[in-house]
């Protein structure tokens, strides 16, 4: 018989990772609560750790983002106007 995967969650992950920040419980009592591997307990906190910095950021990559995208909007719809203008040039010397 064949044993799929578990697919977790990211707030399951995150939870997992808090309790390990904690310390109140060992890694391996975490591990053995939620039916894991103590490596991943460990791996999770790691992760969770290194890259928790980013929380405070999203707001500014998200207003660097709109911002790039105004822009290609803008330029795009620059680049239409002088097709539609061209293709109308190209009509009337056709005719």
């Amino acid at each position: 018989m064949k044993r799929t995967r578990r697919t977790l969650s990211s707030e399951f992950k995150a939870q997992v990772a808090l309790e390990a920040i904690k310390e109140i419980k060992t890694v391996s009592e975490i591990a053995q609560q939620y039916q894991i591997h103590p490596n991943q307990v460990s791996r999770w906190k790691k992760e969770f750790l290194a890259n928790a910095g980013k929380v405070f950021d999203s707001g500014n990559e998200e207003k660097e983002q709109i911002s790039l995208l105004k822009k290609e909007k803008e330029d795009l719809v620059q680049q239409i106007g002088q097709l539609t203008a061209d293709n109308n040039w190209l009509k009337k010397k056709l005719l």
